[in-house]
């Protein structure tokens, strides 16, 4: 029961991490760019350019802020749920759980207290949208949990060898 406990800790320390990470991000963005500034990093690769996202990924759901922040919301504490009652037993499914509720509230505590999400990473040579630490957080917890699919279909066909 120890390991148990212990497991969620440090999901949860993760997830926090993440957030802190996140938030810390934005706010030196916002200090250092101020809104509608670019600042080029890397040459033909990476600029930061603050903008006020009021919608989803890929600004969808444009000026539903509301019904955003609901959603993130009841979607953290779901996350929080399972994972204090239902903890992951491979170590895949525990990462990806903890990088998608660091990006979930992250972008979550932007819009409940701003109305809207800060941007600010943009990658040049492409016509991607600008996006943020929680977003990134996002897109790998994505990845962790397609690796653990491949990787629980790769045990269970040893286990029925």
């Amino acid at each position: 029961m120890n390991s148990l406990n212990n497991r969620r800790v440090r999901i949860l320390a993760f997830s926090f991490f993440i957030i802190f990470l996140d938030q810390v991000s934005k706010f030196l963005a916002l200090s250092t760019l101020g809104f509608e500034k670019t600042k080029n990093i890397i040459p033909n690769l990476l600029n930061f350019t603050l903008v006020k996202n009021k919608g989803a990924a890929f600004s969808l759901f444009s000026n539903s802020t509301n019904i955003l922040t609901i959603i993130s919301i009841l979607t953290a504490l779901s996350l929080i749920t399972i994972i204090l009652k239902f903890p992951p037993k491979s170590f895949w499914n525990l990462i990806g759980l903890s990088y998608l509720l660091g990006g979930t509230l992250g972008n979550a505590i932007d819009r409940f207290f701003k109305g809207y999400v800060l941007d600010f990473v943009e990658i040049v040579p492409i016509n991607f949208p600008i996006f943020n630490v929680a977003d990134i957080s996002i897109n790998i917890a994505v990845l962790c949990f397609i690796i653990d699919i491949i990787k629980s279909k790769e045990i269970s066909k040893i286990n029925y060898k």
